[in-house]
């Protein structure tokens, strides 16, 4: 399973190394020799890229995951609650291997604003946008955060789009659509809110994901995923808690199950591996990789769920791959 090295990666690279030196991978090494530092590069790249599969792996696997869970438990307290448990069993196995928590006075507001926008924003205007869109249509309008990402990549960290890279996003992004809505998205005034939703969703995500290469957190991914997703979850749980009305003591066995597996899998570990891939790879590569978690969770929701996959969705989950595999490498 891919979580098990990658797991391995994560904590003896991450709790070993990081307490002693709060520089990125990126800043460490400009203090190698030329040599050292382009091996060290290829290695810091080979694990960006590892971490980026088990976040695309863990969230992909969720699809079906929150697919079953909302016919039990409604969205906005599932995805607080269930986050804001996911950051303390983060914040237990940092205190476990002796990782400080402590944030700097000066780092707070930029926490503040990153977990808004990574987190907060991110779950609450999907969720929201779920309530007038189908979830096919509501995935195509969120995962055109890479291409936010990658045209916001450009004035604040220099990330030139190369003619390659517009081509492959194109069809990773065309794809997509076929992938998720076949016949593209029918707009109307009445999803009109929801395609806003989405839309905001998507591009506030963009935006945290720039601005925390811009100005990043001094802070070991660990310790970031941690305060990003409890300081971010908390207002998702408190207005799931004001306007809904969850019921877990109703909960079914395999709800509790996928409970479980929404805590541990997509918040203590896809999350913190997607941090930590991003202090390893360019803001827009590590977007671009993002596309391929509707692709897994397709896939993933033919064998949990049965639902058909037929040769034009086979067809369109390659055009995909390719292009997200040609957008990295350009």
């Amino acid at each position: 399973m891919v979580f098990l090295p990658v797991i391995h990666t994560v904590w003896t690279y991450e709790l070993e190394i990081e307490p002693v030196d709060s520089r990125t991978p990126q800043d460490a090494l400009k203090d190698l020799p030329s040599g050292d530092s382009a091996a060290a590069q290829r290695r810091t790249r080979t694990i960006g890229y590892l971490l980026l599969t088990a976040t695309s792996v863990g969230w992909g696997l969720n699809w079906p995951v929150t697919k079953h869970l909302l016919t039990e438990l409604p969205p906005l307290s599932v995805r607080g609650i269930s986050g804001i448990v996911g950051a303390a069993l983060l914040a237990l196995l940092a205190l476990v291997f002796r990782q400080s928590l402590k944030v700097p006075r000066a780092q707070w507001p930029r926490l503040v604003l990153l977990s808004g926008l990574n987190v907060t924003a991110w779950m609450a205007l999907m969720g929201l946008a779920l309530v007038y869109l189908p979830a096919s249509e509501a995935a195509v309008m969120a995962y055109s955060m890479p291409v936010w990402a990658s045209v916001l990549a450009w004035p604040f960290l220099g990330e030139r789009i190369s003619a390659l890279r517009v081509v492959a996003m194109a069809m990773a992004i065309a794809g997509l659509v076929a992938l998720m809505g076949g016949g593209g998205i029918a707009a109307s005034y009445a999803k009109l809110p929801g395609i806003l939703l989405a839309l905001a969703g998507a591009f506030l995500f963009a935006v945290g994901t720039v601005f925390g290469k811009r100005w990043p957190l001094t802070l070991p991914p660990l310790t970031s995923a941690v305060w990003q997703i409890l300081i971010g979850c908390l207002p998702v749980a408190a207005l799931g808690l004001l306007i809904e009305q969850p019921h877990f003591e109703a909960l079914s066995s395999l709800g509790w199950t996928l409970f479980a597996y929404s805590i541990v899998i997509q918040f203590c570990v896809a999350y913190a591996c997607w941090f930590a891939a991003l202090q390893r790879l360019p803001a827009s590569v590590a977007a671009i990789g993002t596309l391929l978690v509707p692709v897994i969770g397709v896939l993933a929701s033919a064998v949990a769920l049965g639902e058909p996959l037929g040769a034009a969705k086979i067809a369109a989950l390659a055009f995909t791959i390719v292009g997200v595999m040609l957008a990295s490498r350009s």
